[in-house]
């Protein structure tokens, strides 16, 4: 009778102590993967056309769900947004999601609009510095315009990316279908979005200059 009842004593012991295990278990788990990587882009990072989870943006979250730690990728992106688009949603995105990163792929559909190259940059701007006053560091992805958009408008867009990139001290990709814009195999019909099969490829592009940011993330 003796046996049992300390038995019983400590199975009771043992069971009272898994709720207290399981939070701990779920508070680790959440700070591994507390302050996302948040995505602000259009068309381009949204996975236009093609299954979303061939997207860049799904591929980098499958990568970063396997680091040590993990960090959750948001993707905010929405075709055919522009940048005072993402301005306009930045503020409630960062109330809500607490990012460390910031990810910035927005001005394509501004350029192909033809808007001021001025409002352009200060759109930019703006989600940049409104990003930091939130805490999260910048990643800025650029994009180059069709040939078409002639020379001067074409050369003034990059220009932007390398400017704001110079005067805040931000890691920046020149241009995000470096890899993939000239091979017509790996772009869809439009010759503006990439094919399933090149999206890897996007990735590619965004990880040389997002990898050295990974460690620095704030938890």
């Amino acid at each position: 009778m003796v046996r049992w009842s300390s038995w019983c004593w400590l199975l009771l012991i043992g069971l009272l102590a898994l709720p207290t295990q399981a939070v701990a278990a779920l508070a680790t788990n959440r700070a591994a993967t507390s302050r996302p990587v948040l995505v602000l882009g259009d068309s381009l990072s949204a996975a236009y056309n093609i299954p979303r989870a061939q997207g860049w943006v799904h591929l980098l979250g499958a990568r970063l769900a396997e680091m040590r730690p993990p960090r959750e990728v948001i993707n905010a992106s929405i075709s055919g947004a522009t940048t005072a688009d993402g301005l306009a949603r930045l503020p409630r995105l960062l109330a809500r999601d607490k990012p460390a990163l910031v990810i910035i792929e927005l001005g394509a559909n501004d350029g192909l609009r033809g808007l001021p190259l001025i409002e352009i940059e200060r759109n930019l701007q703006r989600l940049i510095v409104r990003s930091r006053e939130a805490g999260a560091k910048v990643l800025l992805l650029g994009i180059e315009l069709p040939v078409n958009y002639g020379p001067r408008y074409r050369a003034g867009l990059q220009a932007i990316y390398a400017r704001l990139a110079r005067r805040y001290r931000l890691p920046l990709v020149p241009f995000l279908l470096a890899k993939v814009a000239l091979q017509p195999a790996l772009m869809q019909d439009d010759g503006l979005h990439p094919r399933a099969a090149g999206e890897p490829l996007v990735l590619d592009t965004v990880w040389p200059a997002l990898q050295p940011m990974l460690s620095g993330l704030p938890r």
